[in-house]
Parts: structure tokens; C-alpha cells; sequence
């Protein structure tokens, strides 16, 4: 028997996942735990990996369609079983006379001969077959049989590149502007030509990049992410504050065990785990920080579970470092980058987007001097990370005499919940950072 693919529940409080994309198609092998599709869910989004090996039988639920949790969305052919249900055996059809056999014949030769050349021959007509391989609805393939239009030509806008009814019409609209070529020209494509034979549908991107004026869905996860902003906006009272960081005494310490961080322990050495052992041990010193209301009350969590902004080409993520306050400084770093790595290819499971208490966002990777976050809710704040850049800056030595010198900068942001966090609180919560920076004394591994 086939072996039913399901929807798989990401969570407790996760009811559905809309298929974005099927990594196989019908006829393809599959090996046991292999990605199969890619579903998106309101917490992450995730490959998802084939049931049992054997070969993809039948895709039941299309990409771009929600369906529930344990939903039957294909199957899988096992134990040498064929890819396609068997059909049924028909009955042999009877044996036809010898005079309808030469009528028979006849029409078929009639068929094969070939055709008076014109002048530009129309369109060969698209088949069905290539119509099943294009992701389409049945409106946009009947506009493309009454126009001979083959779907293979046409370039989706939709989600997981499928052709909407806008995308034909631009299409016939477009051929319609241009002039007609004959079969002598040399510049037409041999798809074009009525002689040769229907190419093989070639795979479109994933998501086509939209031309000024195009109307194009959101995402799933896009969707999400406008949702959480704006109710993160509606609940929280936001405020910011910034401050000026001379983050020399780091830039010169990773610039002096880079290279043997990376010898010794298999991973790269960054920033980011210094940002977020500074926060640690400010958010130890000031708990409110790490706290969250709920309703009338404040909790206070026992322990540091750090969210990290990750931006994705389809979106941001916040995967979450659990227990924070327990790691040391490679247990950050490591953590870190498992948890980058698996939020870009799609690895992270709902626990790992869970529980955060205090988030971190680096916008000034891209170069940004600072940035005003919005809270990470149920967070009460949010610390941002700026662009590092060279600076003159006064120096004051033990002596009390000043001087100009090029130092490393970097500015960071604290927005937080002023019905939680007064302002004195946040500055001096912030205050701390700075100076577990510019005086770090700890060792990197």
C-alpha cells in the first residue's frame, strides 16, 4: 500500500501550514528522510522530510494551498511499486476487420503527410501535458488554449512562480505588440516553429522578481510579520534610547583570535556573541529588562532566553537562545550559528522560535548607523546593534589630559516598554552594556 504524506502539527498551537513548495514531482525517487516539500506555518517555515523511501506516487494539495495538520497532502509508491496507480485491466478489444484496418491506415497516412508551407505558421497549440506541469488555475489554461499559447513561455508572479490570469493577459498583450516573423527568420526560437518537436517544460524560478506596477500576494510569512508588528505597536507604549559605544578593545581582540577561534573550534569568530554577552550580563543586573507583563502583573523569568534577529531572503525569523545566562563566551558563539545557519535553511523547529525574553537585531550588518526596533513581543525590549565604523573620538587618559584619536564605534538602541521600563532604568541598564563592552576583560575561547 502507499504510504500517506501528512501535514505535519509544528507545534501545539499550530492547527495548519500552507505548502509553498514541492522539492519532488510525481515519478521521482524519493529516499526515506529526505526534503520532500517546504510548508509554511505562523511560527516557522521548515522542510519537510519524505515518510519512507520508494517513489513520489501523487501531490494531492498544491503549492500555495493552507490545509490542516495531519491532512494527507500526497502519496509515496514503496516496495517497488509503480509511481502511478495501476488502472484497472480493460477488456481486449475485439479483433477489427481486415477493411477497416486499410481505412484506418488511411487516415493515419492522411495525418503524417505534411502540411503546405505558409508564409508564418500559428502557434502550435499547447499541450495538455504541458499545461498540467505549469502552475496555473483552469481560467488562466483556458485563456492560453483559445489564444495557442503555450504555458511554458509564460513566467509566473505568483507564489511559487504560478501563472495568475494578470500574467497571461500581459503575455498576449506583449505578442500582440509585436511584429509577426516569418519561418525564414533567423532569430525565432525552434520552440516557435510548427516543425519541431514540443520542448520539455523547463523549471521556472521560485519567485520571479516583479516589474513596477505588478499586484503580488503576500507571503505567508510576510503576512505574519505585518500581523506581530502591528499588534506589537497597538500593545506596547515604544520608546527608544541610544548609545555611543567606543568598541576598539573588541574589534582589536576578535582581529587578534580569529584565526585560531576558528582553528580550535570549528566556528567564526563575530560580534554578535559579544552584543549578547554584554546584554546578559546587564539583564542580570537589571531583571525588569528580562520581565513581561501579564495583565495586571509583571513576570519575571527565571532564565535569559535571547532572541536573534535572522533576515532572510523571504523574510525575518527570531530563533531563540535558550538559557543564555548559562553559556559562556563559545557556548554563545556556537549557538549563534547553529541557529543562523538552520533559520536560512529552513531547519528550525517551533520550539526554536519559543520563549524568548529580550531580543537582539543587527540592521547595522546592512550598514545602518542605528536602528529603531519594534519590540519582540511578549518582550519588554529590544536592543539594536549599529553599523561599526571608524571615528575621531577624545580620549582622556588616567592623567586627565584629552587627545583626538580613530577609534572603532558602534551605536546601539534599547527600545523598550515604557509601561514596564521607566527611562532612568532603561538608560542605566543600557549604561551597562556600554561599559561590559569598551572595558571587556573576558576570554574568547
Amino acid at each position: 500500500m502507499p504510504t500517506d504524506i501528512i501535514m505535519p502539527q509544528m507545534g501545539e498551537s499550530i492547527v495548519e501550514g500552507t505548502i509553498t513548495k514541492w522539492l519532488k514531482k510525481p515519478g521521482d525517487k524519493v529516499q526515506r528522510d529526505e526534503p520532500l516539500f517546504e510548508i509554511s506555518t505562523d511560527k516557522v517555515d521548515a522542510e519537510i522530510p519524505a515518510p519512507a523511501s520508494g517513489v513520489l506516487q501523487e501531490i494531492k494539495v498544491t503549492e500555495g494551498t493552507t490545509v490542516n495538520v495531519n491532512t494527507v497532502v500526497g502519496t509515496i509508491a514503496v516496495d517497488g511499486e509503480a509511481a502511478a496507480a495501476p488502472a484497472k485491466p480493460a477488456a481486449p478489444a475485439p479483433e477489427k476487420p481486415a477493411a477497416a484496418k486499410t481505412e484506418e491506415k488511411k487516415v493515419e497516412e492522411k495525418k503524417a503527410a505534411p502540411a503546405p508551407p505558409v508564409a508564418a505558421p500559428a502557434p502550435a497549440a499547447p499541450s495538455n501535458e504541458e499545461d498540467e506541469e505549469a502552475r496555473s488555475s483552469p481560467l488562466v489554461r483556458k485563456i492560453a488554449r483559445e489564444h495557442g499559447i503555450s504555458l511554458s513561455r509564460v513566467s509566473g508572479t505568483g507564489l511559487g512562480g504560478r501563472i495568475t490570469k494578470q500574467d497571461i493577459t500581459s503575455f498576449i498583450e506583449s505578442q500582440a505588440s509585436q511584429p509577426t516573423r516569418v519561418a525564414t527568420d533567423a532569430f525565432v526560437r525552434p520552440a516557435e516553429r510548427s516543425e519541431a518537436p514540443t520542448p520539455l517544460p523547463v523549471p521556472r524560478p521560485a519567485a520571479p522578481a516583479p516589474y513596477p506596477g505588478d499586484l503580488v500576494p503576500l507571503t505567508n510569512m510576510r503576512k505574519i510579520i505585518a500581523q506581530r508588528m502591528i499588534e506589537s505597536r497597538r500593545t506596547s507604549a515604544h520608546v527608544h534610547c541610544m548609545y555611543e559605544v567606543d568598541f576598539t578593545r573588541i574589534v582589536n581582540l576578535r582581529n587578534k583570535h580569529k584565526a585560531g577561534f576558528e582553528q580550535r573550534h570549528g566556528a567564526r569568530l563575530t560580534f554578535m556573541p559579544f552584543f549578547v554577552r554584554a546584554a546578559v550580563m546587564a539583564l542580570q543586573q537589571w531583571p525588569i529588562i528580562n520581565a513581561s507583563l501579564e495583565g495586571d502583573n509583571i513576570r519575571y523569568h527565571r532564565n535569559i532566553n535571547m532572541g536573534i534577529a535572522v533576515a532572510l531572503d523571504w523574510g525575518l525569523i527570531v530563533p531563540v537562545l535558550k538559557n543564555a545566562g548559562d553559556l559562556n563566551f563559545l557556548g554563545l558563539q556556537r549557538g549563534i550559528t547553529d541557529l543562523g545557519e538552520r533559520a536560512r535553511t529552513k531547519k528550525l523547529k517551533p520550539d526554536d522560535v519559543e520563549g524568548s525574553t529580550f531580543t537582539v537585531t543587527n540592521p547595522g550588518q546592512f550598514g545602518a548607523v542605528f536602528g529603531l526596533p519594534i519590540i519582540n513581543q511578549p518582550n519588554s525590549a529590544i536592543m539594536g546593534v549599529g553599523g561599526i565604523t571608524k571615528q575621531p573620538m577624545v580620549i582622556t587618559d588616567k592623567d586627565g589630559s584629552d587627545s583626538i584619536a580613530i577609534r572603532s564605534v558602534v551605536h546601539l538602541t534599547l527600545g523598550y516598554d515604557h509601561r514596564l521600563i521607566d527611562g532612568a532604568v532603561a538608560d542605566q541598564f543600557m549604561a551597562l552594556v556600554k561599559k561590559n563592552l569598551e572595558t571587556w576583560s573576558e576570554e574568547v575561547g
